[in-house]
C-alpha cells in the first residue's frame, strides 16, 4: 500500500508540471505503467521466441531456428573418433511495423479533474496497446496451414470435416480432438513447454471443453501459483490459456446458418480458431527495450497549432512483428459452439 501511494503522489506531480515537461524518471514511470497495463492483454505474445527491437538496424529483424540432428544409428568403432555434426542454423526474416494511438485532453479537464488524468489515460492506452499488439501476433499465427477441423457428431458416429464451411453446430472442441492434436504434435517431434503443449482458446470454446469430466481447473494444480497469464486449466497434456481475443471467424468462408432470402443476407455460423503449439513454434518482438513506449506532450508544445495552450496529449507507439518459425509445431483447430452460434468476428 505504501508503494502504491508513493507512485500516485509521483504521478500527481506530473499533472501539475506539464508546462515544464517530463523528467526522465517521470517518463520511465509512465512507460512502465503502460507496459504493466499492456501485459495481461499479451496472451498470444507470451509464448513466442523473443527478439529485441534492433537499434538503428532498419525495419527487418531475424529469428533463428536450429535444425534437428538425424539419428546416430551407426555403432562406434573402438578407438576411432567418429565424424561429428555441426549446428545448422537458418534465419527467418520479418519486417516490423509501427502501431500507435493517443488521447487529447483539454486544459480545463486537467484543472478540474479530481483524478490524475494522465495516469488514467496511460492505463487505458496500455490496455489498448496490449490488445492491438496481441492481435498482430494472433493474426500471424492464424495464417498457419497446419489445420485440424473438429468432426461432426451424431450420437456415437463421427464424420470427418475437411473445410471450414463443412463445420456445423456439433463440431465442438472435445477431449478426443485435443488428444488427436497432441498426437499430431508429438508425431512431428514438437518440443513441449515444461512438459506440456500450450493452447490459446476463446472463452466460448472453453465453455464447451470445461464441461468434460476429465477437465482439471487451474486452481486444482499441484503448484497453482505457476500459471501463465490467462491460464484456466489443463487436459491431455495441454495447458489452456483463455483470451477473448482468440480468433473468431464469421464470414462467407464459414458454414451457413440461415440461407439468404429476399433482402435478408445469409447468416453465417461462427467458427473459432484455437491455437495449439509447442516450444519455438513462433517468434515475436519484445515490448520492452523500446518496443512499446509512452509519448506525453504538454500544453503549448504544438506551437501555433495550439496558440492558447489548451491541449495536451498522451499516446503510445510500438514496433511489432511476429513470424511462424516451425509450421509443424503449430496447429490451428477450428470448431463451432452450439451455445454461441453467431458470435461476431474479431
Amino acid at each position: 500500500m505504501k508503494n502504491t501511494l508513493n507512485l500516485q503522489l509521483f504521478a500527481n506531480e506530473v499533472q501539475t508540471t506539464l508546462l515544464s515537461g517530463l523528467s526522465a524518471e517521470m517518463k520511465t514511470f509512465y512507460d512502465m505503467t503502460l507496459i504493466d497495463e499492456a501485459g495481461p492483454q499479451l496472451v498470444h505474445d507470451q509464448f513466442g521466441q523473443k527478439r529485441p527491437i534492433p537499434q538503428n538496424g532498419g525495419k527487418n529483424i531475424e529469428f533463428r531456428k536450429f535444425a534437428t540432428l538425424p539419428k546416430a544409428t551407426t555403432p562406434l568403432t573402438e578407438g576411432v573418433t567418429p565424424d561429428g555434426k555441426s549446428l545448422t542454423v537458418s534465419t527467418v526474416t520479418a519486417t516490423v511495423s509501427q502501431y500507435g494511438d493517443y488521447i487529447t485532453q483539454s486544459d480545463v479537464l486537467e484543472l478540474t479533474a479530481l483524478d490524475n488524468t494522465i495516469l488514467e489515460a496511460t492505463k487505458i492506452l496500455g490496455r489498448q496497446a496490449g490488445a492491438t499488439l496481441d492481435t498482430v501476433v494472433r493474426n500471424v499465427l492464424q495464417s498457419g496451414t497446419n489445420v485440424t477441423y473438429c468432426p461432426k457428431k451424431s450420437g456415437d458416429t463421427e464424420t470427418e470435416v475437411t473445410t471450414r464451411s463443412g463445420l456445423d453446430a456439433t463440431c465442438k472442441l472435445t477431449v478426443d480432438v485435443v488428444q488427436q492434436v497432441v498426437a499430431k504434435l508429438r508425431a512431428q517431434n514438437a518440443p513441449t513447454v515444461d512438459g506440456y503443449y500450450i493452447a490459446v482458446i476463446h472463452p466460448y470454446v472453453a465453455y464447451d471443453l470445461m464441461r468434460d469430466p476429465e477437465w482439471i481447473d487451474a486452481h486444482k494444480y499441484a503448484t497453482p501459483e505457476n500459471l501463465y497469464s490467462g491460464e484456466i486449466g489443463k487436459i491431455a497434456g495441454v495447458r489452456f490459456v483463455q483470451s477473448s481475443e482468440a480468433k473468431i471467424y464469421n464470414d462467407n468462408t464459414c458454414p451457413v446458418k440461415t440461407a439468404a432470402s429476399g433482402e435478408n443476407p445469409a447468416v453465417y455460423r461462427s467458427v473459432f480458431g484455437s491455437l495449439f503449439f509447442g516450444d519455438g513454434a513462433y517468434g515475436v518482438t519484445e515490448v520492452t527495450g523500446g518496443g512499446l513506449q509512452t509519448i506525453v506532450k504538454q500544453k503549448g508544445s504544438a506551437g501555433t497549432s495550439d496558440p492558447l495552450d489548451q491541449r495536451s496529449s498522451v499516446g503510445w507507439k510500438a514496433l511489432k512483428t511476429a513470424e511462424i518459425l516451425i509450421p509443424n509445431y503449430l496447429v490451428r483447430v477450428e470448431s463451432c459452439s452450439p451455445k454461441f452460434e453467431t458470435a461476431p468476428a474479431n
